[in-house]
């Protein structure tokens, strides 16, 4: 009884096997990936990569000392900018916003304009209108205003590094990513707001 309870036994699972390549297929070739997660994460990796570039050159510029002088945070800026700017001499727009990440921020943010809060969220984010030159590694005029960002819409974006000195900010309708740090357009994205 035992024997032909075992060939039962292994003739059934010879024949799910066979039946059924995915069951002998590795696990990861049955784990399928969340598209979306992957795009999350190729942005998360470029805002690391430019963190650790200005890591790197961070220490080529002066330590900002404690002051409340504007001329000298305005010199800080102005000499950590230059050393990132010389370091990422290539930059283009989409280095940081690249084509997939693009599509993924447009799909966060539509919702977000939508309706009576939408519409509100728009309008704040409209009311200052800044005059910027949208450009990579541009300095973001300190005499312009920065544009609110609603909580609602920050909270519909994927977080960035805490105290890393980066914002999402709005000139106009187009998003930047904003060195605060350097006061340096680290990268654009075209059109954000519908």
């Amino acid at each position: 009884m035992r024997t032909a309870l075992y060939t039962w036994l292994v003739m059934g699972v010879t024949v799910l096997t066979v039946g059924n390549p995915r069951a002998i297929a590795p696990l990861s070739a049955q784990t399928r990936v969340n598209p979306d997660a992957l795009v999350l994460s190729d942005f998360n990796d470029r805002v690391k990569s430019y963190l650790a570039l200005r890591g790197k050159v961070d220490g080529d510029a002066p330590p900002l000392q404690q002051t409340k002088d504007p001329a000298k945070i305005e010199a800080a800026q102005k000499t950590l900018a230059a050393v990132i700017r010389n370091a990422r001499t290539g930059a283009k727009q989409g280095d940081i916003f690249a084509p997939e990440i693009e599509k993924k921020f447009r799909a966060l943010l539509r919702p977000e304009m939508k309706g009576a809060e939408g519409a509100q969220a728009r309008a704040e984010i409209l009311d200052e209108k800044p005059v910027v030159e949208l450009k990579v590694n541009a300095e973001y005029p300190s005499k312009e205003p920065l544009s609110t960002v609603p909580p609602t819409v920050l909270q519909a974006l994927p977080p960035l590094p805490k105290d890393a000195g980066l914002e999402y900010r709005f000139v106009r309708k187009h998003m930047i990513l904003l060195d605060t740090r350097a006061n340096l357009i680290v990268d654009f994205l075209l059109n954000a707001i519908p």
